[in-house]
């Protein structure tokens, strides 16, 4: 063959492959896309399944297989068995001890679909790994042992699926060539799962009999085992069932706004993903929460306008007219749009090892809306084994509740059972940046729609330039006994006499009149610090100097006071002083009650003060006098 022809074969050779290649790809861009869980209590077999279902699929390497085969024998699987759960059980804890911890997502196909599978942990202390797996699922398959029937983790997963809004539910009930596949052992569990099912508003499921060991139902139904089973196989059923999107594109249209996209100032578009609806270029649309209306003028994407989008696509909209709109806003149908509301009943399930503080700050994410948001103490604590409903002061890890959230703005939502997209929300520690809870909106409270801001006519810009200063809050915090109160005072005095219009807000004063109905628990002193915050920003809006002085010991609502005032306004100074000087200072005898136990929660011995990290001023008590500690505050506060 001379060198022309071999390179010819190559050349002709090469473009076979690349249209082998292409039609591949195109085959599976169009095929849909369904997300499911495994999930169920510990030793189910959910691993195990998910196995089979990439071995049968043939989504398996041959240097992967090989390396199966090699741990499974390793683990000690009889003859020429596989061990499948290994090939998602990535953890190294996971294999020691044959559990699922983590959640492992894999990707799978068949001829008619694409699948995205997530095995999530039977273990009742990973609940928290499981509700993150469901809550972008379509389809849950619920595993049940056939040797052990429905049990506590059983119902546990169940409630979860159904509560995060899953409305394809597969009980699987696995094992059952551990069974000799008998019939009435299926029968009866699923007379059983059906009862619990009915109880928790689980309408419709689809029972199937399999042992993903031996691959029974799996791929083809009946298997020969089982030929008093008349359903579909598991494959069939997960290539069948209805993806939640085409019911979602049934819905007004929704999309919040992600980006407002402005290259150049000849074109400004609106950039995020279709939450629900479809939308075409004429389409009458309104923003909210401002209630703007307009209409589609264009659909752009990175491969050209569109005619039409749907749920699931991420598109640029422009717009014929110029109208308000930024992040965080929700282009809707015109006569149809989503509500905005600051106040919500919610369903919480609380995923942090801190307990939830009723109110305290947090970050709360819905959509591509971010605000601050508190939470109320839970109207009751959800007993997922017995359905019971529980008084509870705060929620713990794994703890599902349903309590009231308020927002510090209105955000624009849905309910949950409605719009996943915008009725459900993430919780998070604005101090780790941590993920603390997952959240479901059922309505907002009657009195968010009925309270609205009232303008005036003076304005706190007026306030302050007929006092002729700069408002601001001079933030005082520290230990008991270091000198807070003796610092403020001298600067309110100094303040005075240079004619400054100042107020001092202290905290023993405080608790005399506003606060009297609070104690000295964790949340008692972060409702303390809350309702402080309020009156101070209130006395700012009048122009006025405000002087605190709070031990304030938690570094989250010194935070939020912050972030109610304008840049700029809030001076945190902290009156460092070490807690053996301040304890041999104790004129009020308090530490000498807190060491013997008399009075608790008291901060620095039994309950934890957090020093600011970054405050404007600190001062070192052990190194000035009172009056020098005054003058240098005032001289970085008064130019």
């Amino acid at each position: 063959m001379t060198d022309s022809t071999t390179q010819d074969v190559v050349y002709k050779t090469d473009t076979l492959i690349a249209e082998d290649i292409d039609t591949y790809l195109d085959l599976h861009q169009n095929k849909s896309l369904l997300r499911f869980i495994t999930c169920g209590s510990v030793d189910d077999g959910k691993s195990t399944l998910i196995g089979r279902l990439l071995y049968d699929s043939k989504m398996i390497f041959e240097d992967q297989l090989a390396a199966l085969e090699d741990d499974s024998r390793r683990v000690g699987t009889q003859g020429e068995d596989i061990d499948f759960a290994l090939l998602v059980d990535g953890l190294a804890a996971e294999r020691e001890q044959g559990i699922t911890i983590d959640v492992a997502y894999r990707f799978f196909a068949t001829e008619k679909r694409k699948f995205i599978v997530a095995d999530t942990p039977g273990h009742e202390q990973y609940t928290r790994n499981m509700v993150t797996g469901a809550s972008t699922a379509d389809l849950a398959v619920i595993l049940i042992d056939a040797r052990k029937g429905v049990l506590p983790q059983t119902k546990r997963h169940s409630f979860l699926a159904h509560l995060i809004g899953i409305r394809h539910i597969v009980v699987a009930v696995n094992k059952m060539d551990l069974v000799d596949y008998d019939r009435d052992t299926f029968d009866k569990i699923v007379s059983d799962y059906r009862e619990f099912a009915q109880e928790i508003g689980i309408s419709e499921f689809t029972p199937i009999p399999i042992s993903g060991f031996k691959g029974d139902n799996i791929t083809k139904a009946p298997s020969e085992n089982t030929p008093w089973y008349n359903g579909p196989s598991l494959i069939d059923h997960l290539e069948t069932v209805e993806l939640d999107t085409v019911a979602a594109q049934n819905r007004p249209f929704r999309m919040p706004v992600q980006w407002v996209n402005r290259p150049n100032l000849d074109f400004r578009g609106f950039s995020g993903l279709i939450s629900d609806g479809q939308v075409t270029p004429g389409q009458q649309i309104r923003v909210v929460p401002s209630g703007k209306t307009s209409t589609v003028k264009s659909i752009v994407t990175m491969d050209g306008n569109l005619d039409q989008a749907v749920t699931g696509q991420s598109v640029t909209i422009t717009l014929e007219d110029e109208i308000d709109c930024s992040r965080g806003d929700v282009i809707a149908t015109a006569d149809a749009p989503p509500e905005s509301a600051d106040q919500f009943e919610s369903t919480i399930v609380w995923m942090s090892d801190e307990k939830l503080i009723p109110g305290r700050g947090y970050w709360l994410k819905l959509a591509s809306q971010t605000v601050s948001a508190t939470i109320a103490e839970p109207k009751y604590e959800i007993d997922v084994n017995t359905l019971e409903h529980l008084a509870a002061k705060a929620l713990e890890l794994n703890s599902i509740g349903v309590a009231e959230v308020t927002t510090d703005k209105p955000i624009v939502f849905e309910p949950y059972a409605d719009s996943k997209q915008l009725g459900g929300f993430i919780l998070i520690d604005k101090i780790t940046n941590a993920t603390v809870a997952a959240g479901m909106i059922h309505f907002s409270l009657r009195r968010a729609q009925n309270v609205h801001w009232q303008p005036t006519s003076i304005t706190r810009e007026d306030h302050s330039g007929m006092k002729n200063q700069k408002p601001a809050v001079l933030w005082f915090t520290g230990l008991s006994g270091s000198g807070k109160s003796t610092i403020a005072n001298m600067v309110e005095k100094k303040l005075a006499r240079m004619n400054r219009h100042t107020f001092l807000l202290d905290g023993d004063n405080i608790r005399h009149g506003l606060n009297k109905d609070l104690g000295f628990t964790e949340a008692d002193r972060i409702e303390n610090i809350r309702r402080v915050g309020e009156v101070a920003k209130l006395m700012a809006d009048a122009g006025l100097i405000v002087i605190t002085a709070f031990i304030s010991p938690f570094r989250a609502e010194r935070d939020m006071v912050r972030n109610m005032l304008p840049d700029g306004e809030f001076i945190e100074v902290h009156i460092d002083t070490p807690l053996k000087v301040a304890e041999e200072r104790d004129v009020k005898g308090l530490y000498k009650k807190a060491r013997s136990g008399e009075l608790k929660n008291f901060t620095g011995i039994d309950s934890p003060y957090e020093e600011p990290d970054n405050p404007e001023i600190r001062i070192d008590t052990t190194a000035m006098t009172p009056e020098e500690a005054a003058d240098l505050i005032i001289s970085k506060v008064i130019p």
